[in-house]
């Protein structure tokens, strides 16, 4: 697994396409088409490239996270809301073992949905999982505004917002209101485990 400079993990040829990358894939062509765009124009909106669009809508990628938030900044939509408008109806109740999880693989980068996914969501709770000296900075928050709170579970972590960093050890955490870049770097020696909760403005 190798991951190209335009945010997409890229497998050996001939592998049969991961299930939620299709209906991602497909949930992605369809907001697309909703607004009439071509795919030049999301590239011009997003700032990735159309070939690199393309691959993504027929699941010939593995999106990667920061990938993602590019998509959701442009669409409005934070990450759970646009993972959960590809799961089945929703529930009021999920239970840890039906959680949708989706990994980065580029990364070292484990999302865990927490909370019953409802595209919804004004507030939502997420499971975080970083490899010892992964590091994955968004370039953007997905809604500009976007209220954050990241509680270190175990481990450590370092959150940069705004240019100032955090380094949060387990049961520290951090509430921020995202405008610009993030980062979230897992300096070990241990993996990071952390919640967050996500409130939109």
């Amino acid at each position: 697994m190798r991951r190209n400079t335009e945010g997409v993990a890229q497998g050996g040829g001939g592998a049969e396409p991961d299930p939620v990358d299709v209906r991602l894939g497909a949930r992605l062509a369809a907001l697309r088409a909703e607004r009439g765009w071509s795919l030049g124009e999301l590239a011009e909106r997003s700032g990735v490239s159309r070939s690199t669009l393309s691959r993504a809508e027929r699941a010939e990628t593995s999106p990667t996270a920061a990938l993602l938030n590019r998509l959701c900044a442009v669409y409005g939509r934070t990450m759970s809301q646009l993972l959960s408008e590809v799961e089945t109806a929703p529930a009021p109740l999920v239970r840890a073992a039906d959680q949708a999880v989706w990994e980065d693989r580029a990364s070292g980068f484990v999302r865990r949905s927490v909370s019953p996914p409802h595209p919804g969501l004004r507030g939502e709770l997420v499971e975080g999982r970083l490899a010892a000296g992964a590091d994955i900075a968004y370039d953007r928050p997905p809604v500009a505004g976007l209220e954050q709170h990241v509680w270190v579970l175990e481990g450590s972590l370092e959150v940069t917002a705004d240019g100032v960093g955090h380094r949060l050890g387990a049961g520290d955490c951090l509430r921020l209101r995202v405008w610009g870049p993030t980062r979230f770097w897992c300096p070990g020696p241990e993996d990071v485990r952390y919640a967050l909760a996500v409130v939109l403005p």
